[in-house]
């Protein structure tokens, strides 16, 4: 292993004496107990943590108890472990970067003071954003809400405050919630929310369980806070400092809302906005409305996946990392994540980002050139923000000049272009650069730095200020090279005099301990002992050789210290009064932000359509009152991404009133899930303004996707696979409308078969005939594709969403029964499962395959398996004839159903056995009875 590793990661000794340590007790026993927050200490060359903080470090970044050492021996011992700087570093991007459950406190000082001097939460990272983006780029800004939700009779009213410090914009909404709070887990994904602030309540509700329960799925840190500091009295006045601009629009847009107000209060107390003078003037107030983008849930967001997970293979495993061509330094990263999150609904801006990327595709020396030079971009954002928060220094005035001066580079690229969309790409992005970079504007900042920062210096890594900007800097400079020409002619003169040859034997050194000095060897020392004993004064000997001064050198030297302390704080004047000028460029650099990390994602958009083996297409848009959903060759981007695969494109023709509700059966394995997923992935690029992997697309707007794909267990919060199947399918069924997509797979498997089809067959005719949203229904429940032939009373209204059957295809050879995938999604219904030909696939021994299919056999509702094997020359949609009618299976499947249900409801428990025979008796004889009028039924007692 690297001996560097090694020592990077080696623990700390724990170095405290015992006045040192009885001290420190005597303050860590004073603080407050939190069970969220994680306590580190600064012993300057590592850090500490002790108590229950210690055994969590310990456990869960040592994965070792062995790291703990107890501080003190008595009884009042604690459990203590030291933590290096890389390990330090590790922790915080842990604890706020990826967890959710704790907060991270730093301490200084020594004995028994010590002072909070950071503190951060998942929500609030400022404080650390140095040691967390040191080496990394800031790929997405947190997000703090509060929430002020008002329970009625009729409903939940949420009021909601965001508050984005990185950006440094404040918002409010107000909105009508469900029982399961489906508005505010929109919310939460679309700003990006990584910490909520909720009132505390004296009763845990089922209402806040509900609400808590929001939170945790999409990954929210909640922070209870008092109900008194959710108010709204002052805050007009409040954010008037904050907020840039006259106060009226603040007071005009405050008084619209009746809830949100006071959760915006609470957050400008929770995170101290007011303390800090350097935020007055620099936020902005914004309303956020619901429904201004595509709601996603955070059921969607994982059935999508569309942000990156710990548990990718790849990069290309998620939508994020297979878009995420960016190359500006984080800026273009965020803004990604905010539209991924962010999906638009107005028709003319998704076809104006289409419009620049086509630019993009179609040109690729303008695609090119503009990459080149964004590379080059540092992040604005990041820097302009240092500089309003007064933590900047030459160094991020420099970077900021130095992707200003390639400004000029991409307004020619962008003025060079002559394309069909010029003139837009003149108005929207040339205008603006050609305006920003003018003399009234960033030529200043430029002519700025030039005047005041020594560029020839920034070569050697160091940022200075330039000796010509100032007066008496120059002086001061000049001064300093007179006595450093004195201390060289002094040094040759000594030389001379010591009849020693000047830098091979005598050297010149400058220490910050003695500052200028003579040195020699220790081997020239026994040649020049008397002279040295006389003249001069020595200062020290060591193995490297021996330093010495004389009055003179002494003299020049203390001159020489004086005029370089003071030309360094001339220097340090002269670097704050530079950073606040440059701070007054903020608003520009802002702007420029904005537009520059737009273009960086557009560009991004162009080169993943243009680069991949099959390009992508740009997609028909159309109102989500018009149009129909239609994608010829569409491939999933993310699977086909991968090495291993070979995909092979589907169709989905999702078209009002024929085949808007798709029902989609086939065997296990055969792309089922993939496709309905790929359907949803490709409307989301679409409305991201994303080229799409299809021949051909055309799509009506989406206002929400919903997707029950899929359900893993969630026992640590008491709920079954079946339970949570369940709550997702409940938001869908009161969230969707007509201009939603619905997503489902696989519904109703999670209990029994008769109450899971019940279900499935329940759900289907709801969305039908009330929500009439575009739908994919995959699905195992073979008689569910009756649903497309059913007409009640020939009632046309049963059937306006236009029920169709799909299938995947499969092909079983006749002679060896083998099953081949082909993963063909095809016209018209599956009617028989391939599971045990999937078990087949993985390995089951041969006798469990025989009994299964003789099992099978028995209880097959349709013809025998033998007759079931679909041949793969077979024209397509062909499919063998049922045996019975889906009407007939439909009326003798509800009666079956409700002998049952009957049959459960009996009170066996507390019957006699003679009287529990004879309700049996008279429910098999109705059932028998009825069953002369059903084929269908009459088959079940033949087989009796």
């Amino acid at each position: 292993m690297d001996e560097n590793l090694v020592e990077q990661n080696k623990l700390p000794e724990l170095k405290l004496d015992a006045n040192q340590a009885q001290g420190f007790l005597q303050f860590f026993k004073t603080l407050p107990h939190d069970p969220r927050a994680i306590r580190l200490f600064d012993r300057r060359d590592y850090y500490t943590a002790h108590g229950d903080n210690a055994t969590f470090i310990a456990k869960t970044y040592y994965r070792t108890t062995s790291a703990l050492r107890q501080l003190r021996s008595r009884s009042d011992a604690i459990s203590s472990v030291s933590v290096s700087r890389n390990m330090f570093e590790t922790i915080a991007r842990d604890l706020l970067l990826e967890r959710t459950d704790h907060t991270l406190e730093l301490y200084e000082g020594s004995g028994s003071k010590w002072r909070l001097i950071k503190s951060g939460t998942p929500g609030n990272i400022n404080s650390f954003e140095e040691i967390l983006f040191a080496n990394s780029e800031m790929q997405d800004s947190p997000v703090v809400i509060a929430l002020s939700p008002n329970f009625r009779e009729n409903g939940c009213t949420i009021g909601l405050g965001f508050v984005d410090l990185t950006k440094r914009v404040l918002g409010m909404a107000e909105f009508l919630d469900d029982s399961h709070f489906t508005n505010v887990e929109s919310a939460l994904i679309a700003l990006g929310c990584k910490e909520c602030l909720l009132p505390t309540q004296s009763s845990k509700s089922n209402e806040n369980r509900m609400l808590g329960d929001a939170l945790t799925k999409c990954g929210v840190m909640l922070t209870e806070r008092k109900k008194s500091e959710f108010k709204t009295r002052d805050l007009v006045q409040d954010l008037g400092r904050l907020v840039k601009g006259s106060i009226e629009p603040i007071r005009d847009l405050v008084s619209g809302f009746e809830f949100a107000p006071g959760a915006l209060g609470a957050l400008l107390t929770y995170a101290e906005l007011l303390a800090d003078e350097s935020n007055y003037g620099n936020y902005t107030l914004q309303s956020y409305n619901l429904d201004s983008y595509m709601r996603l849930d955070s059921a969607a967001m994982k059935a999508l996946n569309v942000l990156e997970s710990k548990t990718d293979a790849n990069k290309n495993f998620s939508l994020f990392g297979l878009m995420n061509r960016t190359c500006t330094a984080g800026m273009g990263k965020r803004l990604l994540h905010m539209w991924l999150k962010q999906p638009l609904l107005d028709v003319k801006e998704i076809n104006f980002r289409l419009d620049v990327v086509q630019a993009f595709v179609e040109d690729t020396v303008l695609h090119q050139d503009l990459r080149q030079h964004l590379k080059r971009i540092s992040d604005i954002e990041r820097l302009v923000r240092n500089l309003q928060k007064q933590r900047a220094g030459l160094q991020h005035v420099v970077k900021l000049y130095q992707s200003c001066i390639r400004l000029p580079y991409i307004k020619n690229a962008l003025e060079r272009y002559d394309g069909q969309f010029s003139s837009m790409m003149k108005e929207r992005y040339f205008d603006p650069i050609e305006l920003w970079t003018g003399d009234d504007h960033l030529n200043r900042f430029i002519g700025l730095v030039e005047a005041s920062v020594d560029l020839d210096q920034l070569e050697n890594g160091e940022y200075m200020i330039a000796s010509s900007y100032d007066s008496t800097l120059t002086n001061l400079k000049k001064h300093l090279e007179s006595l450093e020409s004195l201390i060289h002619g002094l040094h040759e003169q000594t030389a001379k005099d010591l009849g020693l040859p000047i830098d091979k034997a005598l050297k010149l050194d400058k220490s910050t301990q003695f500052g200028h000095v003579f040195r020699i060897t220790k081997k020239e020392e026994p040649k020049i002992r008397k002279k040295l004993s006389t003249g001069f004064i020595v200062l020290e000997t060591r193995k490297d050789g021996v330093k010495f001064v004389n009055s003179k050198l002494k003299k020049l030297g203390d001159q020489y210290q004086k005029i370089l302390e003071e030309y360094k704080n001339c220097q340090r004047d002269l670097v704050n009064k530079v950073v606040r000028t440059a701070a007054t460029f903020s608003g520009v650099f802002e702007s420029l932000a904005g537009l520059l990390s737009e273009l960086d994602v557009l560009l991004s958009f162009a080169d993943l359509a243009s680069s991949c083996p099959t390009p992508y297409t740009r997609p028909d848009i159309t109102s989500s009152d018009e149009g129909d959903i239609i994608l010829e060759g569409s491939r999933h981007p993310c699977v086909e991404a991968q090495d291993w695969v070979n995909f092979i494109p589907n169709d989905c023709k999702l078209i009002r009133g024929k085949s808007w509700f798709q029902i989609i059966t086939g065997p296990n394995m055969g792309g089922k899930s993939t496709f309905i997923r790929q359907v949803g992935v490709n409307i989301l690029m679409a409305q991201v303004g994303c080229f799409v992997p299809c021949d051909k697309a055309s799509i009506s707007v989406r206002d929400c996707i919903f997707a029950r794909v899929g359900a893993g267990d969630c026992q640590l919060r008491g709920v079954s696979t079946f339970m949570l199947e369940m709550l997702e399918t409940s938001s869908i069924l009161r969230g969707a409308t007509d201009k939603s997509l619905i997503i489902i797979d696989e519904l109703g498997r999670g209990t029994s078969t008769y109450d899971g089809f019940g279900l499935a067959w329940a759900i289907c005719e709801h969305i039908v005939e009330l929500i009439k949203a575009p739908t994919l229904f995959a699905t195992h429940f073979h008689e569910l594709t009756a649903l497309a032939h059913e007409q009640v009373n020939d009632d046309p209204q049963r059937k306006i969403a236009g029920v169709a059957n799909y299938h995947v295809s499969a092909h079983i050879d006749s002679s060896t029964r083998k099953l081949t995938m082909l993963y063909k999604v095809e016209p018209g219904a599956c009617d028989q499962s391939f599971g045990i030909h999937v078990a087949e696939f993985a390995n089951f021994p041969e006798s469990v395959i025989t009994q299964a299919r003789e099992k099978a056999a028995e209880l097959e509702d349709f013809s025998p398996p033998a007759v079931c094997l679909v041949d793969v020359t077979q024209e397509v949609g062909s499919k063998r004839k049922r045996e019975f009618e889906p009407d007939e299976v439909h009326e003798g499947a509800a009666r079956a159903r409700k002998f049952l249900e009957a049959f459960a409801a009996l009170p066996l428990g507390t019957m006699d056995r003679r009287e529990a025979m004879q309700e049996i008796r008279k429910l098999k004889d109705d059932l028998e009875n009825d069953a002369k009028s059903c084929c269908w039924l009459q088959r079940f007692f033949q087989q009796v």
